[in-house]
């Protein structure tokens, strides 16, 4: 094991593999239907177990399943809104932003960890990215697609929703760029289009390794489409490099753009809590730490059901839970400096809203916000003991944690800053309705129905670059280059 100061560090890969076991053990995942039955359900009852096939008992059939159910609950929930119209969600007057936008911004959030962790530590040439970067990759895409639902049902005419893009009209009726809810348009759809393209040319190489590993001539066709005559050679590599740097140096600014513009909806307001200029790092930092936390709660199933133990070490864990640690601290920094803010300014609108969030016994919405606080800032306080960090149990039910704490500070924000308006006569409480709770629930079903047919049918690893970094590695052990943490080799890669 390579050292740095004496000190042993772990790899990045371990055990024993050569670039054919790494084919075998990534690609099979996609081109052996076995290896999503080989992880069995265990608390089935007795009679079930014995009457369900081995397909029906397996972990990737269950997510799937449970997302297929999602899907339904969201298409039956966006039916009958369609139908009906907005007013069958709980929004009203003075709350006029409800679940729909809590649940826009937190989707948004948990979709800036895939690009953070593919853009920039790719730039900054963080190797341990190379084994979670996929998967999150397909987590940011599908979380945008989920949260871009939300404003665009939000219209109440989603099919004239073209007219917020400045299209030549005779009636010159043109978007209000002054409006940072426009701005939202350009930038969400400007992020999905990027990570879409870096995504899909990350995939490329690994499309060319499936073609040529798949025994089906339907997989070899397919494949070899999407893997657009790729053929190894170094022209396609020098393309392929100069494409993915010139990608992440556009993405890296959209991951501090784009959660930034969707502050700036709440920021740019004249609504007491929200007219901060704290609002954009706040937001950022809070997505990073979503976005982390969403990462560990499927990494560490996955890990298990099939067997990636060896590229997906407890060292990604530990460093992607300090990542974790480190935006938490920002965001409850943020927590501090809004209190901070109602209580120096002195504006008497201000600290009401202070004492509409804070006040156990008098405010109605103070649960809310102290569950906010053990969500997000008493449970991954945890992080700090490096035993946790390691623990991967802990560590699941953290992330889990901090997913539920970011969602309650989307409706901390929303709607109790908005229940209390300028005027006492027109103060209002807000309460969601069961069509706003089956569309959450129906895009947290969406998000996993997309997620495990990714998994199903893409490479959830990305193959060559755990080649380069064995390479690396061997090189490293070769030369006796003994420095960085990053060096332990597999004895029989060559």
């Amino acid at each position: 094991m390579a050292t740095t100061n004496g000190k042993p560090h772990e790899p990045l890969i371990e055990g024993n593999w050569t670039n054919a076991t790494i084919d075998a053990q990534i690609g099979d995942i996609v081109l052996d239907p076995k290896r999503h039955t080989e992880a069995q359900l265990k608390r089935i009852p007795a009679f079930l177990a014995k009457s369900l096939p081995d397909q029906l008992k397996s972990p990737w059939f269950l997510m799937f399943g449970i997302g297929f159910i999602g899907v339904n609950i969201l298409l039956v929930a966006i039916t009958v809104l369609v139908l009906t119209g907005i007013g069958v969600w709980g929004n009203n007057q003075p709350v006029g932003w409800g679940l729909d936008i809590i649940n826009f911004v937190w989707w948004i959030g948990i979709g800036h960890a895939g690009t953070l962790i593919s853009a920039i530590l790719l730039l900054l040439r963080q190797q341990w990215r190379n084994s979670i970067n996929r998967f999150a990759e397909a987590m940011t895409i599908f979380a945008v697609m989920c949260a871009g639902m939300y404003p665009l049902l939000h219209t109440g005419r989603p099919w004239v929703a073209y007219w917020l893009f400045p299209y030549p009209n005779v009636l010159a009726m043109w978007p209000q760029f002054r409006s940072p809810l426009v701005w939202d348009v350009f930038a969400v759809s400007t992020y999905m289009t990027v990570s879409i393209l870096f995504w899909y040319v990350g995939l490329i190489p690994d499309f060319a390794t499936l073609r040529d590993r798949a025994r089906s001539r339907f997989a070899q066709i397919a494949f070899g489409f999407l893997a657009l005559g790729w053929n190894g050679s170094a022209k396609s590599w020098h393309r392929y490099t100069h494409a993915s740097i010139m990608l992440a140096g556009l993405s890296t600014p959209l991951v501090l753009s784009v959660h930034s513009i969707v502050s700036f909806d709440f920021a740019m307001s004249i609504v007491p809590g929200w007219n901060v200029t704290i609002f954009p790092p706040y937001f950022v930092a809070g997505a990073v730490f979503a976005g982390f936390a969403m990462v560990i709660a499927l990494a560490i199933p996955l890990r298990k059901w099939y067997r990636l133990d060896s590229f997906i070490t407890m060292k990604h864990f530990d460093w992607m839970a300090k990542v974790m640690l480190a935006t938490g601290l920002i965001v409850a920094y943020g927590y501090v400096m809004e209190v901070f803010y109602a209580w120096y300014s002195g504006v008497p609108l201000e600290q009401g809203l202070l004492h509409n969030r804070i006040k156990i016994t008098e405010a109605p919405y103070s649960w809310s916000f102290w569950l906010l606080i053990l969500f997000n800032v008493v449970i991954p306080a945890a992080l700090w003991s490096p035993k946790i960090r390691r623990n991967l149990t802990a560590l699941f039910w953290i992330s889990m944690s901090i997913s539920i704490g970011m969602w309650f500070e989307r409706y901390v924000i929303i709607p109790v800053s908005l229940t209390r308006d300028y005027l006492p006569s027109s103060f209002g409480y807000y309460t969601p309705t069961i069509v706003d709770y089956g569309m959450f629930a129906g895009t947290i079903g969406f998000f996993l129905f997309m997620m495990f047919l990714f998994i199903r049918f893409l490479p959830t690893i990305n193959i060559f670059e755990m080649k380069e970094l064995l390479h690396h590695m061997q090189h490293e052990k070769d030369h006796g280059e003994g420095h960085g943490g990053d060096k332990t080799v597999p004895a029989e890669a060559h």
